[in-house]
């Protein structure tokens, strides 16, 4: 729920109680007097408040935002309020800065409020507001008048979003009688389904080689300066400052991206179809006493599982089919589904022979060392044994020895 207008201070906004919202976004005016905009958001909703105050300026531009999350998708609210007597430039110049600094492509933003351009008859100030918010892909949206009064009729407050992300959404005009102003009610749509083909997030390179560096630069840090002072703030500060130079430089930030490459072509028109059916009757059911309709939900619950199972089968049995390498066909779905892509076995230390390796080299020089003299040592023991069996030493010997299940002498 977007206000412009409140004429509230802040002790008075926030005594101000709407039942069942909580106040997420303000501005209140520092110097003059009524203005103001303020956002207030469902109790059932999560929400970010974004601190934008330091570019508003009284009757000027009064703005505030704050960021809401649905399932996957990012919407930021904007509302606004331009008194009639303002600068339009100063205003377009702060509402420019406010988006760069918080504009992402995969964050959707609505912006409302009262800015006092009539916005069904051209003009230039209208154009040069609509060319800015077509930068970022904003359109207005809002299509009949906004405020009525006994001699005049004007459209005065704005609702603008991005049309091509946001399709699906209607916008009626809600007459309150209480302000000079209609209210607008957008209703948007929100697809649930979508999913990221990849998110990243920015860590500190932390693992056993990073900490020995960090170890190693802690021990030969000489720690002279701290003690050239006799004041506990300066030698504090100073310590401080080779610490973190210390820690900054053993790790370093590095960019994580993750990649989602689930295979989902197994869900068809069918499931989607059921998927919608069933979350209808879960809203229904949820507030219904019905007994009846309550064993309906949760029977359809467990056929519509069945049905998953069993298309989830017939889709990655005819991918195998189709594969020409069965093998590794199926090791993909295998990691697909575990999202397992990746195995590293780092092998620190090896003991051979009652011999303890550290060294990289060395475990290397010993696996080279085992695997070329194999074959070696299967031809010394068939010389010296005229009843040996290959079958019996590589089901009995060599398998063993690799931590592999024997297998029957006919298979090998």
């Amino acid at each position: 729920m977007c206000l412009t207008e409140h004429h509230l201070k802040y002790l008075q906004l926030e005594k101000f109680h709407i039942e069942n919202y909580n106040l997420g976004a303000h501005y209140c005016r520092q110097q003059c007097e009524k203005g103001g905009v303020a956002i207030f958001v469902h109790n059932s909703l999560g929400f970010i408040n974004i601190h934008i105050a330091q570019h508003c300026k009284d009757q000027d531009i009064e703005i505030c935002a704050l960021k809401l999350s649905f399932g996957t998708q990012n919407i930021c609210t904007l509302t606004l309020y331009r008194a009639p007597s303002c600068k339009f430039s100063t205003f377009l110049l702060q509402l420019d800065t406010i988006l760069q600094s918080i504009y992402t492509p995969r964050l959707h933003f609505i912006i409302c409020g009262d800015i006092n351009i009539i916005y069904l008859n051209e003009s230039g100030n209208k154009s040069q507001l609509d060319n800015l918010l077509l930068s970022y892909n904003l359109t207005s949206i809002i299509n009949f008048l906004t405020r009525i009064q006994n001699i005049s009729s004007t459209a005065t407050d704005n609702i603008s979003i991005d049309v091509s992300q946001l399709e699906s959404y209607t916008l009626t005009p809600i007459i309150n009688r209480v302000s000079d102003h209609d209210a607008q009610l957008l209703t948007i749509s929100i697809d649930y389904s979508y999913v990221p083909t990849h998110w990243s997030k920015t860590v500190r390179k932390i693992n056993k080689y990073t900490i020995s560096d960090f170890i190693d630069k802690l021990s030969c840090e000489s720690w002279d300066s701290i003690f050239d002072s006799e004041d506990v703030n300066a030698m504090f500060n100073s310590f401080l400052n080779i610490y973190l130079r210390i820690f900054y430089s053993s790790f370093p930030l590095q960019k994580v991206t993750n990649c989602n490459n689930n295979d989902n072509n197994w869900i068809t028109l069918g499931i989607k179809t059921s998927r919608r059916h069933k979350r209808d009757l879960y809203l229904i059911s949820r507030n219904s006493n019905d007994e009846k309709l309550k064993r309906h939900y949760q029977a359809y619950c467990k056929i519509l599982l069945k049905v998953i199972k069993e298309a989830k089968k017939l889709y990655y049995d005819t991918k195998i089919k189709k594969s020409n390498n069965k093998c590794r066909a199926t090791w993909e779905i295998i990691k697909t589904l575990t999202n397992n892509h990746y195995s590293h076995t780092d092998i620190q230390e090896l003991m051979i022979d009652n011999k303890h390796l550290k060294d990289q080299q060395d475990i290397a020089d010993a696996f080279n060392d085992y695997f070329s003299s194999t074959v070696d040592n299967i031809n010394k023991n068939k010389v010296n044994n005229k009843n040996y069996n290959a079958k019996v030493f590589l089901t009995q010997y060599y398998l063993e020895q690799n931590y592999v299940h024997p297998h029957q002498s006919l298979v090998i």
